[in-house]
């Protein structure tokens, strides 16, 4: 009895805890505001300058938002009204510096409004008035071959535009996808105060789902697991970027199939939670716009056992020592084929059979930057893995480590990820990351 009563209040004073952590509606629009407007006050002027781009110009119609767009709107805009043109002029020579939207209303505190509809009923008029009077030697759009967030720009506008454009203004339009990339990677030292708290809830929520409160061996599913997970995240007012997965290895004959990993969640097999399961979930939230993207595993005890097997430790050691050397080659404007050719290298050499597919994080779970292998392209990525890497920027730590376990007769994945951040003193994790397996049935988790 005893017993219990503990368990019970260490779940209560956990649940506590996360709710704690999560500020109010009103409150989070206060910290997203006061984050964008030092965004656009402070970084968006030296990302320009560093990019060489003079102007920017950035349009989107209600309801088709250009990716970027989404990250500069006010937290009371849930969407852009009717056709919303942003434009951003630096010059860093007078060091003048504007931020205006061609649009009826103000942007926000941020963006002032410069639409006079009485002088140019057409809006592609007034957005042709605001380029003749400021000059700029560039036009930069939203347009990209590699970076899907930074091709936002749709058809119909980038035609409408150009053809309004003068034949000297067309002449420069160039793509704003450095600069775009940039903008979306790139962390405030102000954002950098709250994402490791994300990181937190987000342990803190895997913790709860990997325990006896939420998994009874013999009747929980794995399917059971990844709707609690999405239940969780409801009822704690967040959102996610992606639907979880659960998935179960075990001492049987089914060999490990990524594709069912990540997608099938074992629906159409056995997928009842049993003691002696390496259980692996995939899970993220969605919370004051940045994103976590987290996988962990948890071993389901047997009657007599209070630990786990020495394989399965060993095995998770195996897997923390592939994210110690692909962090290790963390180096700044290397890019991430570069990263992953040489963590691929050396994990070969320590013997260890991996794969890593690690990309950035941040406004997007999957976000702009330097990808840094897929699962399914180990020899590089064309693109995004040529992209480099740059100080302030966050990635989640995707890999696995393929162990063979003789007393399973087969290989194990131990499929890992955790959420870190790179700037000049190197790379370093924002809220910890996994060394210990969660145990289910015991009450306890890893520290």
């Amino acid at each position: 009895m005893k017993k219990t009563i503990t368990i019970f209040f260490i779940v209560f004073l956990n649940t506590i805890s996360v709710n704690s952590q999560i500020l109010p509606v009103k409150e989070q629009a206060r910290v997203i505001d006061e984050v964008l407007s030092d965004r656009l006050n402070n970084l968006l002027p030296s990302l320009m300058e560093k990019n060489k781009i003079d102007m920017w110009v950035i349009v989107s119609r209600e309801y088709n938002e250009d990716p970027i767009i989404r990250t500069m709107l006010p937290a009371t805009w849930l969407s852009a009204r009717r056709r919303t043109i942003l434009v951003f002029y630096y010059n860093p020579q007078s060091k003048v510096y504007k931020k205006l939207a061609i649009a009826r209303y103000n942007v926000g505190d941020a963006i002032e409004a410069q639409w006079d509809m009485t002088k140019f009923p057409n809006q592609w008029d007034a957005l042709n008035d605001v380029i003749e009077r400021y000059k700029p030697e560039k036009i930069a759009l939203n347009t990209s071959t590699y970076f899907g967030q930074a091709d936002g720009i749709d058809h119909t506008d980038y035609l409408e535009l150009t053809q309004k454009l003068s034949n000297a203004n067309k002449a420069k339009v160039v793509s704003a996808a450095d600069l775009g990339v940039a903008w979306l990677e790139t962390r405030t030292a102000r954002e950098m105060q709250f994402y490791p708290q994300l990181n937190s809830i987000t342990h803190q929520i895997i913790a709860e789902g990997f325990s006896s409160k939420i998994i009874t061996p013999g009747i929980t599913t794995s399917d059971d697991l990844v709707w609690w997970f999405r239940q969780k995240v409801s009822d704690l007012g967040l959102t996610t970027w992606f639907h979880p997965s659960v998935n179960i290895q075990r001492n049987d004959q089914i060999e490990f199939d990524h594709l069912k990993a990540f997608s099938k969640n074992l629906k159409d097999q056995d997928n009842i939670i049993r003691a002696g399961d390496l259980l692996h979930v995939d899970f993220g939230i969605n919370y004051l716009r940045l994103n976590t993207d987290v996988q962990e595993h948890a071993y389901v005890l047997g009657p007599n056992e209070k630990e786990a097997p020495a394989y399965l430790i060993e095995g998770l050691a195996k897997a923390n020592r592939l994210q110690d050397i692909l962090t290790s080659h963390f180096k700044e404007k290397l890019t991430g084929n570069q990263i992953l050719a040489a963590a691929l290298a050396q994990a070969k050499k320590e013997n260890l059979n991996a794969t890593i597919y690690t990309h950035p994080l941040g406004f997007h779970g999957h976000a702009a930057g330097p990808t840094i292998g897929m699962w399914d392209q180990q020899n590089g990525v064309e693109g995004s893995g040529d992209y480099p890497l740059y100080p302030n920027t966050a990635y989640s730590i995707e890999l696995n480590a393929a162990v063979d376990i003789k007393e399973w007769n087969k290989p194990v994945r131990f499929m890992l990820e955790q959420n870190g951040y790179f700037d000049k003193n190197g790379f370093w994790y924002l809220d910890g990351r996994q060394t210990k397996l969660h145990l289910v049935g015991s009450g306890t988790s890893p520290q």
